[in-house]
């Protein structure tokens, strides 16, 4: 017997919602991580992009455990000389909570080829509307 090798035609890619309403915002990252690399299905194959379309909502209502909310701080770099740039999430939260998931969720897809495919299947909503009906989600609770 051989092992299943996945290829990329024969991918059936399925939409699911998760509500990060009162939820760490780690767990819900890293339900959407698994969900987007497809290593919830039985064909999973690592060098195959078999993952699924995952919309968050509710990211304004998600949780940061402990002192994180006050002590947690996102970097980034212009890339010129004093370019450090620092937001607390705090701020964060209150003005971009999507961009905290969208954070939290890429830093545990992997940086290739195959991870950045996978965060273009990743759709991030502040509150509990989402313009995806038409694709018939369906809900996961966890």
């Amino acid at each position: 017997m051989s092992t299943y090798m996945a290829k990329a035609g024969e991918i059936s890619r399925k939409w699911y919602v998760l509500d990060a309403a009162g939820k760490p915002l780690g767990r819900v990252a890293t339900k959407a991580a698994a969900l987007l690399r497809g290593k919830h299905k039985p064909e999973y194959t690592p060098h195959v992009d078999c993952g699924d379309h995952v919309i968050v909502i509710n990211c304004d209502k998600v949780v940061l455990t402990g002192n994180k909310l006050d002590q947690k701080v996102w970097y980034r770099h212009s890339g010129w000389v004093g370019g450090l740039k620092q937001v607390k999430y705090s701020t964060l939260m209150a003005q971009r909570p999507e961009k905290a998931m969208e954070l939290a969720v890429n830093g545990m897809i992997p940086n290739n080829s195959i991870g950045r495919s996978a965060m273009t299947r990743l759709r991030v909503y502040a509150g509990s509307n989402h313009s995806h009906a038409a694709q018939k989600p369906e809900t996961l609770e966890f």
